[in-house]
């Protein structure tokens, strides 16, 4: 075959560096829309970004010229230079180092998409471990709870 066809979606999370609640209303849109371009240049489609002051949550596709490792340390890093230059608040900002990333069959796209754009409800009654929590045991994913 000639021709190599992909089309893989990925649901990314992951907080910032000791879930200290950086992710304002004032840069929030702004960061998604940086996080949403670089996604683009990696030739990434982000179909949704949003959540809360101290974790985002990411619906894209993950490109076939690129590794998902590659992939969160590009916007991440990216992202991070950004945040920094938006005042002196944020110049102790960082993201956690790791990530958790789960694929998402194209049929479930709209409910995840509503599930990361309704994340400040959602987060009215569960906290982000516990969140991170359930989506590892959903997807079988073993884990160390001293790492989450």
């Amino acid at each position: 075959m000639p021709q190599s066809y992909v089309q893989i979606y990925i649901h990314i999370t992951w907080h910032t560096k000791n879930n200290y609640p950086f992710i304002v209303d004032k840069i929030s849109n702004d960061l998604y829309q940086y996080i949403g371009g670089t996604l683009r240049n990696l030739n990434s489609i982000p179909i949704q970004i949003g959540g809360i002051p101290d974790h985002i949550h990411i619906l894209c596709t993950l490109p076939k010229t690129i590794s998902m490792s590659k992939l969160t340390e590009e916007f991440k890093t990216g992202s991070s230079k950004w945040i920094k230059t938006k005042g002196d608040e944020f110049q102790k900002f960082y993201w956690q180092d790791g990530y958790g990333a789960f694929s998402v069959s194209s049929s479930k796209l709209e409910s995840v998409k509503k599930y990361i754009q309704n994340q400040k409800e959602h987060h009215k009654n569960m906290s982000f471990q516990e969140e991170y929590i359930h989506f590892l045991k959903e997807y079988n994913v073993p884990y160390d709870d001293r790492y989450i």
